[in-house]
């Protein structure tokens, strides 16, 4: 039962991914599992169900990363492996990202957890903050809010990276467009590191300095 379900999750986003949510039907997803529209209904009574699925089978590797935080050592290096591994989950289930604002606009139970979310997204960098002040890593505040705008700033980005930049295509190399946006994520913290901190910067990111 779990296999049956699970391979309709994969086959729906990858034709998701390809086609698009909106594109893509129930008798299209069992015509490529080679199986009655009935069959697959017994699994997920609509599209709108497998969606769901999907979307909470993408977050939960996002919500176990923010769990791990505080067991882990912080750094500028943690944060980049961090940033690349979401990038590359975020391409796994392009669709999503892709078509952001009208999924969230027409699934109450997605868009109330992708709110929810942010909060604990916020929390997190809050806290990752907080340690590389102490580690003189990153300058103290000079303006009340100062980091809070820099982590909207920098959660916007994340949520809308691979659709405002329309890089998808199989053509391209992911892992160099992955560490091409985390550097330009991570950039955003620059005016705000320390001599040391923007040394510890240019060093995980030579390339890009050498250019």
């Amino acid at each position: 039962m779990r296999n049956a379900k699970q391979k309709i999750l994969d086959t729906s986003r990858h034709l998701f991914n390809d086609l698009g949510f909106s594109q893509v039907t129930i008798r299209m997803i069992a015509n490529k599992l080679e199986i009655s529209s009935g069959n697959l209904n017994y699994h997920f009574r609509k599209r709108e169900d497998i969606l769901e699925a999907l979307y909470f089978e993408m977050v939960k590797v996002f919500d176990q990363r923010i769990e791990r935080l505080g067991d882990e050592q912080i750094s500028l290096q943690l944060m980049q492996a961090d940033i690349q591994a979401s990038m590359q989950r975020m391409i796994d289930y392009r669709f999503f990202w892709t078509d952001l604002y009208y999924l969230l606009k027409s699934n109450d139970k997605i868009k109330k957890h992708f709110i929810a979310v942010k909060t604990e997204r916020i929390d997190g960098y809050k806290m990752v903050f907080e340690v590389l002040m102490n580690q003189k890593i990153l300058k103290k505040t000079s303006f009340a809010n100062e980091h809070r705008f820099l982590i909207q700033r920098m959660i916007d980005y994340s949520n809308t990276w691979l659709y405002a930049s329309q890089l998808y295509d199989t053509k391209k190399n992911s892992i160099e467009m992955i560490r091409t946006a985390s550097f330009q994520l991570l950039s955003m913290l620059y005016p705000y590191l320390t001599t040391l901190g923007q040394q510890h910067f240019q060093d995980l990111f030579a390339d890009f300095f050498s250019e």
